[in-house]
């Protein structure tokens, strides 16, 4: 990836393997929008505009070393498409979605945005994120409001998480912040492996399986792992004509087909049926 960095900006040249609109819509984070041509994303306390023109795409941004980080610009998605190519059903799942890159999120709103994810959808995850962002995330870059630290969701109460749309996930998250609130938990969890990871995420209130492996790839970047999801569930019983049975199975069938590259692998496949 050739790229330029300054203190508020990122210039890349001819992004092969970078779409602002691959990379933002293929369900890894939710705080983003798109308007008059520019995508405009939040992580964290961070803003940034992604402007793409011709052979160049243009981040405006708070803190371009942050972005760098967060787009994984230093990652080779050449070589990874590359390995991934010749190994079934990737070959047109990597043409379509070569603009993907695996974001590195911060953990905690992974997690907590996730939890929010379960049994939703786009539209409806986004506007109950950003109404808790306004009811006690601190103001932020770019006009808007920072993603709540777990103490100030902690501190709020089941009806106030009802009223802006939570629903029984409140209590949820009210118990996984508590969990969270020393910053104690999300150090031991970034030290661990996958599995023992993934272990210690299903314990938290509101974690399941496939809610686990989109933190462990969205928010730690443990490529190792498959989140599955309906999307999913389709191309394994169509396109790979697999047996019907439960999602860890088919979890376990993915990755031992895609290795470490698992996480890879999941983000062209599940785009690619989407958008088919």
């Amino acid at each position: 990836m050739n790229y330029t960095v300054t203190n508020d900006k990122i210039l890349i040249e001819n992004p092969d393997y970078f779409s602002a609109k691959d990379i933002l819509t293929c369900g890894q984070i939710f705080r983003y929008s798109f308007a008059d041509d520019v995508w405009r994303v939040r992580s964290g306390a961070h803003f940034a505009e992604i402007s793409e023109r011709f052979d160049r795409v243009i981040v405006t941004c708070d803190d371009a070393e942050y972005f760098r980080n967060f787009f994984d610009l230093d990652n080779d998605y050449a070589a990874i498409i590359n390995e991934l190519y010749s190994k079934p059903l990737m070959s047109a799942a990597c043409d379509n979605g070569r603009g993907i890159r695996i974001l590195k999120g911060e953990t905690g709103e992974i997690i907590f945005s996730f939890i929010i994810s379960a049994n939703n959808n786009i539209k409806r995850i986004q506007g109950i994120i950003e109404r808790l962002c306004e009811t006690v995330g601190a103001p932020a870059a770019g006009g808007g409001f920072a993603f709540p630290t777990a103490r100030a969701i902690a501190a709020l109460d089941v009806p106030t998480l009802n009223k802006i749309g939570c629903g029984y996930r409140s209590p949820y998250l009210i118990k996984t912040a508590e969990v969270l609130a020393d910053g104690a938990y999300i150090e031991r969890l970034s030290a661990m492996d996958t599995a023992e990871a993934r272990e210690s995420l299903l314990r938290l209130s509101g974690v399941g399986g496939k809610v686990a492996d989109c933190i462990l790839l969205f928010g730690l970047h443990k490529t190792d792992v498959f989140p599955v999801d309906t999307w999913i569930e389709k191309v394994y019983l169509t396109d790979l004509g697999g047996a019907p049975q439960n999602r860890e199975g088919i979890r376990r069938r993915f990755t031992d087909l895609y290795g470490g590259l698992s996480g890879y692998a999941q983000q062209y496949l599940f785009y690619g049926k989407r958008e088919s």
